[in-house]
């Protein structure tokens, strides 16, 4: 069936494609494949939720959903998820409100053509493009530390993509957009020139609202905890590190993706810490490559495949980071941060550079595991001080329990 005109008027975006290349074809296939279920009307009605590219039950979408799934008010909604491995959300599909999906499917691609809204934290792919009855909620994944997209001002660190490349893939996104959540001015100046919409005259676009996954930060109980714990398998009297660490556009492996390289000594960290500690260890989502952590069993448990990293910010008793934005949504808790950063110079100055300066960062910069060890044992009694505070003033101002209803109540009606 060929599309006729009237549908590709309500297009908003124009796809480009390499031509005579695999990827292209592939493209050029999907696109077409998107194409013939745009010939259906919108269901306005019909919400879209994708995390972390599909990867996992969690984030804003997840936040944005739970809120609508306990109001009345959208009772006569229809929920649908995409996932890699729909099997393994069972809790989701029971949901009489709500399907799941396999994504990139052809299900998937039907209910991108035909859902009125698209509510999703990671960017789409440039096949897709939105009908212009569409509202496509962009929540993102975090406060950037680390420059984005157009931002980006160093040469050739990705292993994928130049920074032309890369920007641009923002471009093409970023035109879709209906609404984008921001959770602080900061965020707001930042979104807007990484994605480009200053360039577009875009800005209005961004909705200032608090992060919807940070809701649940805003108050916790010892009791939560607990039970958190014994869910994950953890021990209840010992401390909780939670390593959290970025991956690094710099390494990359065509077989698998972006890979982690063990730049931490946990034998030594354990001969230390382990009377007293545990580690949660908790790879970025881009990273795919597997660890194992067996001989440090008891003392590291591997978290990367859980998909809620809200649980693991609530038993935790202190993060441990690099350049991930997971300490901005970490400060609202009010507990202690430490960032080891081994390599803070090639990272800064050849893989992504920062928008901020490290001495507003709420906690020390550590570069070696002698100092780590010694931050480490020097936590008791801690208290957050002014620094902290005025970092949480200027980076997390809205988040106080309540960025899912405005969200919906701004961008769902």
């Amino acid at each position: 069936m060929k599309l006729s005109t009237k549908i590709k008027n309500t297009l908003t975006t124009k796809v480009p494609f390499m031509k005579n290349t695999v990827q292209g074809m592939a493209d050029a296939k999907n696109h077409r494949r998107y194409l013939k279920a745009a010939v259906d009307p919108v269901d306005d009605k019909l919400i879209l939720f994708m995390s972390f590219m599909g990867k996992k039950y969690a984030d804003s979408p997840r936040a944005i959903y739970e809120y609508m799934l306990s109001s009345d008010e959208y009772r006569d909604y229809k929920f649908v998820w995409a996932f890699v491995h729909p099997d393994r959300y069972p809790q989701v599909a029971a949901n009489p409100q709500t399907k799941v999906v396999k994504l990139n499917s052809d299900e998937h691609y039907k209910i991108y053509a035909t859902s009125k809204y698209w509510v999703t934290n990671s960017r789409v792919p440039d096949v897709i493009d939105k009908r212009e009855e569409q509202v496509y909620l962009q929540c993102w994944h975090g406060t950037p530390l680390k420059r984005l997209g157009l931002d980006i001002e160093v040469k050739g660190a990705n292993a994928r993509h130049s920074a032309s490349d890369m920007g641009e893939k923002y471009r093409i996104d970023a035109r879709k957009y209906t609404y984008m959540v921001s959770p602080s001015p900061y965020c707001t100046e930042k979104f807007t020139s990484a994605f480009g919409l200053d360039e577009v005259g875009r800005e209005d676009i961004i909705v200032e609202t608090g992060y919807p996954r940070n809701d649940e930060l805003a108050e916790v109980y010892d009791s939560q905890i607990e039970s958190l714990k014994d869910k994950l398998g953890i021990p209840q009297d010992k401390k909780v590190i939670l390593y959290a660490p970025t991956w690094r556009d710099n390494q990359y492996d065509a077989t698998v993706g972006y890979t982690y390289k063990e730049e931490v000594d946990f034998t030594r960290l354990r001969e230390s810490l382990g009377d007293d500690f545990i580690i949660l260890f908790r790879a970025h989502y881009f990273v795919s490559n597997a660890f194992d952590f067996e001989k440090y069993k008891g003392f590291v448990y591997n978290v990367s495949d859980y998909d809620e990293i809200n649980d693991l910010y609530i038993v935790s008793d202190v993060l441990m980071t690099d350049y991930s934005s997971v300490f901005f949504d970490y400060a609202n808790l009010r507990r202690p941060i430490i960032f080891f950063m081994y390599d803070l110079k090639e990272y800064r100055d050849t893989i992504r550079g920062f928008y901020i300066s490290l001495d507003e960062l709420p906690g020390h910069v550590i570069e070696t595991e002698d100092e780590l060890i010694e931050e480490l044992r020097a936590l008791d009694g801690w208290q957050p001080d002014d620094k902290y505070k005025a970092f949480n003033k200027k980076f997390n101002p809205l988040d106080d329990g309540s960025a899912s209803e405005r969200v919906v109540k701004r961008c769902i009606g």
